[in-house]
């Protein structure tokens, strides 16, 4: 085999190897997607895990790993991970992180297109006023994410009847972010100072369904 089909197996390879990585984030439009499991795997997994407090001879860390075991936010993480097998906090926990990053920065640089999917339409419209406001005083932010220093779970809670769930999560972001006046100056902040930006969001989800979208429904501090 000569060297030029050599290095296009090679490239090929790599591309699909990207691919399956870009799939596996949640920063797309598709939401906080979950890998598709069948009803026969679903029913055994259901049948191998009945009970929140025996799973491999001890309590499920991915659970007591960010909330006390009898807590109430644990036994709602349990009905969650009941109603839909494939659901794990971590993972949850490293999407939330990216789709903060991704949302918030939208929100800053006044682009809420790119994640209108993300948002209850509560949410949308509160920050839509936002930026609404701050083009109407011709302001422009020029805002960078630096990093991501706290993602913490501080509640769950799940609706058996309804099947819907809810998990607030606490971020502490550090950004930087520059206010333009019309004119170019800067108004506010500065582009080598970093801040801190501190949320506590609420993402909400009904379990076991086909529809794999975790939806920003709720922000505070």
């Amino acid at each position: 085999m000569n060297s030029p089909i050599i290095q296009l197996l090679v490239l090929a390879g790599i591309a699909v190897f990207l691919i399956l990585r870009l799939r596996s984030v949640l920063g797309t439009r598709e939401g906080f997607e979950k890998p598709q499991v069948s009803e026969n795997d679903r029913n055994t997994v259901q049948r191998s895990r009945p009970d929140f407090e025996v799973i491999e001879g001890g309590p499920d860390r991915d659970i007591t790993d960010h909330v006390p075991e009898d807590s109430d936010a644990a036994k709602a993480l349990a009905d969650m991970k009941r109603a839909e097998p494939s659901f794990g906090v971590s993972e949850f926990l490293s999407g939330a992180g990216q789709a903060y990053e991704m949302i918030l920065m939208s929100f800053e640089n006044g682009d809420l297109a790119s994640v209108r999917p993300f948002l209850s339409d509560e949410v949308y419209a509160a920050f839509a006023s936002v930026v609404e406001d701050r083009e109407a005083k011709g302001l422009k932010v020029e805002a960078s994410f630096v990093g991501l220093s706290e993602i913490a779970l501080k509640d769950a809670e799940f609706d058996r009847t309804t099947s819907e769930a809810e998990l607030v999560i606490r971020f502490t972001g550090e950004i930087t972010s520059v206010v333009r006046d019309n004119a170019g100056d800067v108004v506010e902040g500065s582009p080598s100072e970093i801040k801190r930006q501190r949320d506590v969001w609420t993402f909400a989800r009904t379990m076991g369904t086909n529809d794999p979208n975790w939806i920003l429904v709720a922000t505070g501090e």
